[in-house]
């Protein structure tokens, strides 16, 4: 039996191993994530294995809104031609900014093989770290009103963080402070100001790229309102009411005297009807005769005589 099976086993393993074998290029990156510091250099591995074809195409490309060739026909393109280079199918980008950032593929077409094309995918993320954030606080402010300052960078990479300092200590919102902090949007809520947020107000971003950054301090004065301000308020306040009162009841009164004078002027109207239909009626006295001339009358009555 055992015999048997290697009389079948050998014509099988002859014939493999006489065999053309069909490879087809392959394409690959021993990094396929990248991250670099802002304006140093960015590699990006590509490695490739052709079947026969031994001068195949190299091309690199970048995916956005769009697909843009950064290697195309043997040469670089656009903003790329005066610092990359390539070695193999490895590309360099010198002194990267954060609009290098992105979705890179590398593509190689080998003409002559079983299967040409082979592309492999690089993802550069560029590292920046914080800038001088732009703070938002108002010189004056009267007690009692809501206050928000506002901080932002919008260039670091990862997003920065933020902090708040009042007169160069740092202020840690608690359950007990009367203010509150968002250390991702930067912002400083207070709700009701008092004479003691009077101070120097400063922000600071920071990130796991670099040193933390602040913008200069800023004078917050908290104020009392003016006692001619006040007067004012109290006024425009004790007018408005009254004039809301008036409103009111001229409302009323109107609503009542419309309702009495609809009932006396259907009254009047029932009064004229029953007036009307209770009188005589005389009729208009009949017009004059005509008057004649006495002379022609006399010498008519003397003629027939």
């Amino acid at each position: 039996m055992r015999n048997n099976m290697k009389l079948w086993t050998l014509p099988l393993v002859i014939t493999l191993l006489h065999s053309p074998v069909c490879l087809s290029v392959t394409v690959s990156s021993s990094k396929p994530q990248v991250e670099v510091h802002e304006h140093t250099d960015a590699v990006l591995t590509c490695e490739f294995r052709t079947e026969k074809d031994q001068n195949p195409r190299i091309e690199w490309k970048k995916k956005g809104k769009g697909v843009t060739f950064v290697y195309f026909n043997h040469k670089f393109t656009g903003p790329y031609a005066e610092r990359a280079k390539i070695e193999g199918a490895t590309l360099t980008i010198h002194l990267v900014t954060q609009k290098d950032s992105g979705e890179y593929r590398c593509e190689v077409t080998a003409s002559e093989d079983h299967v040409s094309l082979g592309e492999a995918t690089v993802t550069l993320n560029v590292l920046v770290p914080p800038h001088v954030p732009s703070c938002e606080v108002p010189s004056s402010i009267f007690v009692g009103s809501g206050l928000e300052l506002l901080c932002k960078d919008k260039l670091s990479v990862p997003p920065a963080t933020y902090r708040w300092y009042k007169d160069n200590k740092v202020l840690m919102a608690t359950t007990d402070t009367p203010y509150s902090i968002d250390t991702n949007k930067g912002t400083l809520k207070i709700n009701s100001v008092s004479k003691m947020d009077t101070g120097m107000y400063r922000c600071e971003s920071s990130n796991s790229v670099g040193a933390p950054k602040s913008c200069v301090a800023q004078q917050l004065k908290v104020m009392d309102y003016p006692l001619n301000m006040t007067v004012v308020i109290a006024g425009a306040a004790g007018l408005l009411a009254l004039v809301l009162f008036c409103c009111i009841c001229m409302c009323v009164c109107r609503h009542r005297g419309c309702r009495n004078g609809n009932y006396q002027g259907l009254g009047d109207v029932r009064e004229g009807n029953h007036t009307k239909s209770t009188k005589s009626y005389n009729p208009p006295p009949p017009p004059l005769p005509p008057t004649r001339n006495l002379k022609h009358y006399k010498q008519a009555q003397s003629f027939m005589i």
